[in-house]
C-alpha cells in the first residue's frame, strides 16, 4: 500500500522506526507536508497573520492533493500536553479528507476522547493499537 503518515508536528521524532518498519514490509510510504521542515508554521508566523493563513491554506492543499494518490493514511496519535491520543485540527482534516477520498484510514492509538470523537468514529478508523503488522 501507499500509505500517507499524518500527525502532530510533536510526533515527527516518533516517525522513522515506524517508517523503517512500514517500508521493510512492503510498503511505500510518504510523510507528513512539513517533516524536512518542521519550523516552518513557525515561520510563517514570523512574516504575519495574513502569510501564516496563506501558509495553512497552501499545507490544506497539498494535503488534500497528496491523500488523493494514497491508498491509506496512518494517524499517529500519541499522548500530548496531558491529552491522550492526541489528533490536532490540521490532522483531523486529513483524516477528512482521506474519509471523503474513501481512502483506508488507520489510527496508531484508540481515538481520542473528546469534542471530536463523534466525528472521528464516523470515519470508521482501524485501530490498529502500535500493532502495524495489521496494516
Amino acid at each position: 500500500m501507499k500509505i500517507l503518515i499524518i500527525c502532530s508536528k510533536a510526533f515527527y521524532k516518533d516517525i522513522e522506526p515506524i517508517k523503517e518498519k512500514l517500508e521493510e514490509m512492503g510498503h511505500i510510504i510518504e510523510l507528513p507536508n512539513s517533516y524536512y521542515e518542521p519550523d516552518a508554521e513557525k515561520n510563517s508566523w514570523k512574516l504575519g497573520e495574513k502569510e501564516h493563513a496563506e501558509f495553512k491554506a497552501r499545507m490544506f492543499r497539498m494535503s488534500e492533493e497528496r491523500i488523493a494518490t494514497m491508498d491509506a493514511v496512518l494517524t499517529l496519535n500519541f499522548d500530548k500536553d496531558g491529552k491522550k491520543n492526541y489528533i490536532g485540527g490540521a490532522t483531523f482534516i486529513e483524516l477528512y479528507e482521506a474519509f471523503m477520498k474513501n481512502k483506508k484510514i488507520y489510527l496508531y492509538n484508540d481515538i481520542p476522547e473528546g469534542i471530536l470523537y463523534d466525528e472521528i468514529s464516523g470515519f470508521s478508523p482501524i485501530v490498529i493499537n502500535g500493532n502495524l503488522d495489521s496494516l
